[in-house]
Parts: C-alpha cells; sequence; structure tokens
C-alpha cells in the first residue's frame, strides 16, 4: 500500500446476517458459579459497559500508569496522587445475595504500577476505597472493622488497631440487625495528618498516628448529658484547599439531646481540655445551611411540627439568630397540630419514646381516633417540620388537621422473632396513650409502608384491638420472599431475612419455623381488622406477588381487604397524580373505619376493571376541590 494511506481492514468471514426478530434466540443463563446473578448482572450492564478506569499520568515522563482495572475496578487516591487504594470483590461477590459486600483492599503504588494487599476480606462498601480513608499526606489509612478503628502505615503496609484500649465503644451499640455493627462514623483526617477524628454514641475523639493517647475532645459532655456531639465543618471549602480537618481552630458541633431530641451547636477548641462550649440550643430541629466566603454570616434553619423551616442568619458565635425568610406565614390561615415525645416499656420492660402528634385545638376532654404510623426508630423527628403533601405515607400535618392524633412508636426487636418485637412494642405504645384519657379504644388504626407494611400485616394476625390498618408494599409470605428479587438493584432477598432488615437470622432451610412464625398468611384466619393494601406491579424492592398472597389470603378467609396496584409504580408511588388519589383514598378508609364516616363507592362496590377509566376520573373531580 502507499505510505500514509490508512488501511482497511476486513474479517476473512463473511458476518452473518442478523436473524429475523421472531427467530432471536433470547436467553439468560443463572449459572450457580455466577458472581453476580443475572438481575444483578442487568441493572448494572450498562454501567459495566460504560466503565473506565482510573489511572495516573506523569506528566513529565509523558507516562500513563494504569491503577483501576477490571479485576480492580474501583481505586481512591491520595492527594499527591502517588498512593491508591484499590478494591477487588471478585472472590466475594456470591456472598452479596445473603451476607453482604466484602473487598480485598490493595495499595497501589501509581509511579510503578505494583500493588500489595492491605486487607483481606474487608466488609462492606462498593465504592472506591471500600471505606479506607488515606491521609493528606499520603503516609497513613484508616478504615472501621470488627468494631474497632485501624490505622494502616503506607510505609510497610502494617496495621494497628488503635481504639481497642478505650473504654467506650465505637460501634453502633443499639444496632439490633444479625450482621456486625457499623460504625458510629469519622469526621475524616486532621489537615496535618497526625490524628483522626471518630465518633462514640455521644463524643468526639482524637486519634493519633504515633500512638499516643487518645484524647476525647468533647471531654466526655455529651455522655455526661446524653448529648450526641458531631463535627459540623462550617468554613467554605475550595476545590485548592488543603483537605481535612483544622485541628489548630476552634471545631464547631452539632448537638441532639437523645432523650428530649433537643438540639443545637456547640464550640470546643482541640488545644485546650475544656469541654465544648454550648452556642445555641432548643427544643425544635436546627440545622446549618451555609456560610459567606468573605463574610462571617452563617444561615441554619430551625423548625418544629408546628414551625416551618425558615432561614436565620447568625454569626459563628450563633448568638441572635435572625429569621430572614418568612416561609412559615403560609401557615398562618391553618390549623396545626403539636408534637411531642412520650415514654413508655415494651412488653419485655426496655424503655423507650415515640413522637405523639395532637390536632390544633387538642381538647383533653374530648376522645379522639388514633393513627398509628411505624417504622423502627422514628421518635428523633418528632421536632421536624412536616409539609403537608400527598405520598405513600399517612401525612402527619394532614391527619392531624382532620381532628387525629397520631403516635409514632419506636420499636426494638429480638432477632429471629421481629413480628413479636413489633406487636410488643407498638401495642405498649398505645397503652401508654391510652392510660392518658383521649384516646377512643374503638377507634384505632395502623399503618406503615414496606417494612412498617409487614409489621401492619403481622400485628393484625395477633391482636383484634385494631379498627383498620393500611400497610404499604407488605410481605405477607417470608418463606416465598426469602428467595425473590430487589428488582431494582437485581439482589437476591435472602441476605435481608440472614443479616439485615428483616432479622431472622438464619436460612430457611435451618430454621424453617422462624419463617412461618414471622409470616402473616400462616395466621390469617385470626385477622379481624379491615385492610388496606397498597402493593404496586413494578415495586422495585419487595415484588408485588407478596401483597397478592396477602389479599388473597384473606380474601380466601372472607376478610374485608382491598388491594390497590397503581400501574407501573415502583416502591413507592412517584408520580403526583397517584400520590393524591391514594392519599384521599387511604383517608377515606380511615375516616369510615375510624370516624364513622360512610364508605365512598370503590370500598363498598369495588372497580370493575372495564370502568376504571371513569372511576378514577369521578375520584379525581369529587376530591379536587379538597
Amino acid at each position: 500500500s502507499k505510505p500514509g494511506k490508512p488501511q482497511e481492514e476486513r474479517n476473512a468471514e463473511t458476518a452473518a446476517a442478523p436473524a429475523a426478530a421472531d427467530e432471536k434466540v433470547l436467553l439468560d443463563l443463572w449459572h450457580y458459579k455466577d458472581g453476580f446473578v443475572q438481575p444483578m448482572q442487568k441493572v448494572q450492564a450498562n454501567a459495566e459497559r460504560n466503565r473506565s478506569y482510573a489511572g495516573v499520568f506523569h506528566i513529565s515522563e509523558k507516562r500513563y500508569v494504569p491503577v483501576a482495572t477490571p479485576e480492580m475496578a474501583q481505586a481512591s487516591f491520595s492527594d499527591d496522587a502517588l498512593k491508591a487504594v484499590g478494591t477487588d470483590d471478585r472472590a466475594y461477590r456470591s456472598r452479596v445475595d445473603y451476607d453482604g459486600r466484602y473487598n480485598d483492599v490493595y495499595l497501589v503504588d501509581t509511579t510503578t504500577g505494583r500493588k500489595s494487599q492491605l486487607i483481606r476480606a474487608l466488609r462492606g462498601g462498593g465504592f472506591a476505597g471500600a471505606g479506607v480513608q488515606i491521609s493528606p499526606d499520603g503516609q497513613w489509612a484508616m478504615y472501621f472493622n470488627d468494631k474497632h478503628w485501624h490505622l494502616i502505615s503506607i510505609a510497610d503496609g502494617t496495621s494497628r488497631n488503635m481504639t481497642a484500649r478505650l473504654n467506650v465503644a465505637f460501634h453502633d451499640e443499639d444496632d439490633d440487625h444479625p450482621e456486625p455493627p457499623g460504625s458510629y462514623r469519622s469526621a475524616g483526617w486532621a489537615r496535618d495528618s497526625k490524628s483522626f477524628l471518630v465518633y462514640d454514641k455521644f463524643d468526639v475523639w482524637q486519634i493519633f498516628v504515633d500512638g499516643s493517647d487518645a484524647k476525647n475532645l468533647t471531654a466526655g459532655l455529651g455522655r455526661k448529658e446524653n448529648i450526641e456531639l458531631r463535627v459540623q465543618i462550617i468554613e467554605p471549602v475550595e476545590p485548592e484547599d488543603e483537605r481535612g480537618i483544622d485541628t489548630a481552630k476552634p471545631l464547631t458541633l452539632t448537638a441532639e439531646h437523645q432523650t428530649t431530641r433537643e438540639t443545637g451547636f456547640y464550640r470546643v477548641d482541640p488545644g485546650s481540655n475544656a469541654p465544648p462550649k454550648r452556642l445555641l440550643w432548643g427544643p425544635k430541629r436546627f440545622r446549618y445551611a451555609g456560610r459567606a466566603k468573605e463574610a462571617d454570616v452563617l444561615l441554619i434553619t430551625a423548625s418544629r411540627f408546628d414551625e416551618f423551616p425558615d432561614l436565620y442568619s447568625t454569626d459563628s458565635s450563633f448568638s441572635s439568630p435572625r429569621k430572614v425568610s418568612a416561609g412559615g406565614d403560609q401557615l398562618k390561615q391553618f390549623q396545626w397540630g403539636t408534637s411531642e415525645l412520650i415514654s413508655y416499656r415494651n412488653a419485655d420492660g426496655k424503655l423507650l419514646q415515640a413522637g405523639l402528634y395532637k390536632p390544633a385545638g387538642f381538647d383533653p376532654g374530648k376522645k379522639y381516633p388514633m393513627l398509628v404510623y411505624y417504622y423502627e426508630i422514628m421518635s428523633n423527628g418528632v421536632h421536624n417540620f412536616v409539609e403537608p403533601r400527598p405520598g405513600h405515607n399517612p401525612n402527619f400535618s394532614l391527619y392531624t388537621s382532620n381532628g387525629y392524633v397520631v403516635l409514632n412508636p419506636d420499636i426494638v426487636y429480638e432477632i429471629g422473632h421481629p413480628g413479636q418485637s413489633a406487636l410488643k412494642c407498638v401495642t405498649a405504645a398505645v397503652d401508654a396513650v391510652v392510660a392518658m384519657g383521649f384516646i377512643d379504644e374503638k377507634r384505632i388504626g395502623l399503618a406503615g409502608h414496606s417494612w412498617g407494611g409487614y409489621q401492619t400485616a403481622y400485628i393484625v394476625t395477633q391482636t383484634t384491638r385494631f379498627a383498620a390498618a393500611e400497610a404499604g408494599a407488605p410481605v405477607g409470605n417470608m418463606t416465598s420472599a426469602y428467595s425473590g428479587i430487589r428488582w431494582g438493584s437485581g439482589m437476591p432477598r435472602q441476605f435481608q431475612y440472614e443479616r439485615n432488615q428483616s432479622r431472622i437470622g438464619k436460612t430457611l432451610y435451618e430454621a424453617p419455623h422462624l419463617y412461618i412464625e414471622n409470616s402473616p398468611i400462616f395466621h390469617i384466619q385470626r385477622v379481624t381488622t379491615p385492610m388496606l393494601i397498597l402493593h404496586d406491579d413494578q415495586d422495585d424492592a419487595v415484588p408485588w406477588y407478596q401483597g397478592i398472597e396477602l389479599f388473597l389470603a384473606l380474601r380466601r378467609n372472607g376478610k374485608e381487604a382491598y388491594l390497590l396496584n397503581y400501574n407501573g409504580e415502583l416502591h413507592g408511588l412517584r408520580r403526583r397524580h397517584n400520590q393524591k388519589d391514594f392519599t384521599w383514598r387511604m383517608l377515606q378508609f380511615f375516616d369510615h373505619h375510624l370516624k364513622g364516616a360512610p364508605a365512598p363507592d370503590w370500598m363498598r362496590q369495588g372497580i370493575p376493571y372495564i370502568e376504571r377509566e371513569e372511576e378514577k376520573e369521578r375520584f379525581k373531580q369529587a376530591t379536587d376541590g379538597r
């Protein structure tokens, strides 16, 4: 060929003509040795096709060194890019089905490309670094494993447990899942790389890389006063700034009392041994919003259930905040309820809390209907403003403005018995409120979504005290749900029962009796409570056949039940018109059973399939004015 002329290369074989569309073989092979099951591979396929692999280009040498590879796809770099931490999960991928994510962690020299293993089978994290954080100077890396914080020397790869000798826990002591508990998190590295900051349940600790004694930066004040203290960076961060926390300057802390849920801000000087100083405090939800780049001007928000989170201007002393927005003015024309915390003991004697929301103009001499809504721990939201908007969960502001008391109890769990755990906590919380004298015991309803929906379905199989119940996206049968798929991620659901939220703690094959004990459908004949079930046909977390199983079990046993399927919706309602539709249908359901309102047409006679479009239009017109 002529020099310089581009050459066209052809394959010697003639490409076969594509098969006709109706002759194509569309096959997925699920192989028992696959790392990830086919649904996970499908979800990840687009990202894998377009994956890029990070590397380092040495400008002076005009040389490129690949760091991430198909075998070690994730990498995070030191600030000078001379070192990197990479992760390889290939040996552990099948464990995602039932146990969680694990990674081998490697140190990569980006000058040579050589890598050496730092940690084998580190639990958690599918992201770059798997939770291993390199110091700003690139000499150290810290990570959490087996309930403690560890430090790696980049120079020789050795690792030390840095918190084993301290007499406080750095793992979540209240975590009641069957899997190993996670940490209370960290604030990150100090800018000088001589220390890093981590949290126990209450306080902030400074851990020094030279092995000198760790320092409780908050002087134990958090533990002493039952306040969670956490570092809040308030200085504007620019891309060119050095990474890390400047421990030569005072640190601002967010604070939340673990009993009253009061919040505020403190300040502490890491260079002294003095306890933190309180700057701002109150029975509200205070949040940091931002700071001016060139002036000592900060914005915070302050809210309660009955107070919109308006913006307040202050300085770094947090003194005399001045309201600078007027979003709360729109509340003045409406009746608004109030919120408070109550304490109660569950059937096992454990002290718990609940949020209690009362209607506007509350009269303790009256008897009110009550709606009980739950998930796990929710009382910490008692001071949150609840915007009145439609959705798949009951909106507290909507229900209190319609004359309901709303109870939001905390739930703690015994491994192997999540259903009974929910029953013990919810009924004890209800008893505590009923004892206050303003609840009509015959007009109490339950509601929950997803895990809360499961708990609703279980509770009504164990007691007849509730007049109505709504279960959104519930698991009705753990024995069939165990080997289902979470279609949004493609993950098998086995991990959820063995290690995670469903808290069985054993496989279906080791303990079938626990799966049966905790499955509502095996106790369905006991149900007397009318049930409203929401489960959508494209649910990407809980397969919607679970809602069908629950509904058909109730129907077969002659129980009052309604299943709402918003076509094409996922685990929660996303489309606003569907949110509005369900919000009103749920309110009508509870108004009928808890307030004696007439049953709407859809409850009395159903919606024939061929009339559903007309019914939805009629329903929309009837509720648009509300």
